[in-house]
């Protein structure tokens, strides 16, 4: 059922909002048509039918303090140490490197890892079993293809660029796989864009995790050289890889609780408070960058056009600022005051238009490239990428400008939700699909 859709449709009809708290009731989603409801009310406090809801439910909700949330360490603890003692076996940098391109750690970490998390989720849920196993194996399944496919390709530098990207984008399918995994093939936006910031905080988590794991284990390196003994490759890599092999279900386990839906979690402490202000805070410090760089461009106009490496740089920015876009977002309307959200709106949609036109001026030297040039595997990902960014973008001001201002973080949601459509297929083309256009 999806709920958000439900209720848009019922905003003004008191019976139909009272049968879809029955049917709520009766199915066992009686939380997710409270959670609905909460964001529905703080993004429309007008409209008097949802304040009565609010009233009769949400409130006393939001006064009973919140169980504390268990973690199941139980299962997570010996998922990380399995998972950390493959990346082990895998980190072989003599014997196991692909095709004398890539090591196989590179292209396997982000399914092993993954299967590892849907192990967790699924079996801490109590639910979803086959469609774990499913995402599971076609992970496993889509990197064998791409250790198949390579060997195919008619050039030595083609096969090199295909693995190159290939170990880029396997995470992005694992990612995709994720979201599937909890929020199922038909999901509301607000589940999915609860997901994409629970997104955020679990990479930010294992970021975390890392540094702190880096500085034990040079802290352990650094005690046995006290001592005069070097530790051999074995103990180095068992440090290295498979203490980042520890890292991703941890990650999940500390942030993310697989019991709730997406937009069940919570985002009101910890965390989540500290990324959302971390990333208001550089939104004015990125409008202030591409203000500077927009009067500079004239200066340089034709330097992307002549240097490849900065095309890169390009794009690598236009991801940075989809996420930090997507970071800013409140999860709901009352998380900040009418004058702070007025702002932050007029900041979203200046960053997005001056995005734009820097991505659009990148995008040109590309295709300029590639006119000159022809069509290679790395060109064809870029423009793809730069397309796909620049539309989000695109909608998500004409939508701000084109909407009421009262529903203006509706309309993001709505946006950023139907942009990861975008990106799984564009993932799954350029794994499955581009290495077959350059045989």
């Amino acid at each position: 059922m999806d709920l958000n859709s439900e209720f848009q449709a019922a905003k003004d009809d008191p019976q139909k909002l009272e049968q879809l708290y029955q049917a709520a009731q009766q199915s066992g989603q009686l939380e997710v048509f409270q959670s609905t409801m909460l964001t529905l009310y703080r993004e429309n406090s007008d409209n008097l039918l949802y304040a009565a809801w609010y009233y009769r439910l949400i409130q006393v909700e939001e006064i009973t303090p919140k169980p504390r949330r268990g973690v199941n360490w139980l299962l997570a603890v010996p998922l990380s140490i399995l998972t950390g003692l493959i990346f082990w076996l895998l980190s072989d940098i003599d014997s196991l490197v692909y095709l004398d391109v890539i090591p196989h750690l590179i292209l396997w970490w982000s399914p092993i890892a993954t299967m590892s998390a849907l192990v967790f989720l699924s079996v801490t849920a109590k639910i979803n079993y086959i469609r774990g196993v499913a995402l599971g194996l076609g992970l496993l399944a889509a990197t064998v293809y791409v250790m198949l496919i390579a060997p195919a390709l008619d050039a030595p530098w083609r096969i090199n660029d295909y693995l190159v990207l290939a170990a880029i984008h396997l995470p992005l399918l694992c990612w995709c796989a994720l979201g599937i995994a909890v929020l199922g093939l038909r999901s509301s936006t607000a589940d999915r864009f609860a997901f994409l910031i629970k997104s955020i905080e679990v990479m930010i988590t294992a970021g975390l995790y890392l540094i702190a794991g880096v500085v034990l284990g040079g802290i352990t390196i650094g005690m046995f050289a006290a001592l005069g003994i070097s530790l051999s490759d074995i103990w180095l890599r068992l440090i290295a890889a498979g203490g980042f092999g520890l890292l991703p279900v941890m990650a999940v386990a500390s942030v993310y609780d697989p019991t709730k839906s997406p937009s069940e979690q919570d985002f009101d402490q910890g965390l989540s408070k500290f990324i959302a202000t971390m990333m208001r805070l550089l939104l004015p410090l990125t409008l202030g960058v591409l203000t500077i760089y927009l009067l500079v461009i004239p200066f340089n106009f034709l330097e992307p056009y002549e240097n490849r490496e900065l095309l890169i740089v390009y794009n690598l920015m236009l991801f940075a600022i989809m996420g930090l876009l997507l970071g800013v977002t409140p999860i709901r309307g009352d998380d900040l005051s009418p004058q702070l959200q007025k702002w932050l709106r007029r900041g979203i949609i200046t960053v997005a238009i001056l995005a734009v036109i820097v991505s659009l001026y990148a995008l040109s030297a590309t295709v300029y490239r590639t006119i000159g040039g022809g069509m290679t595997i790395n060109r064809l990902t870029i423009i793809g990428w730069n397309a796909i960014n620049i539309s989000i973008l695109l909608g998500l001001v004409y939508k701000q400008f084109k909407g009421s201002p009262e529903q203006w973080i509706t309309s993001l949601k709505l946006v950023f939700s139907l942009g990861t459509n975008a990106y799984l297929v564009w993932g799954l083309f350029l794994v499955l699909v581009l290495p077959l256009l350059f045989q």
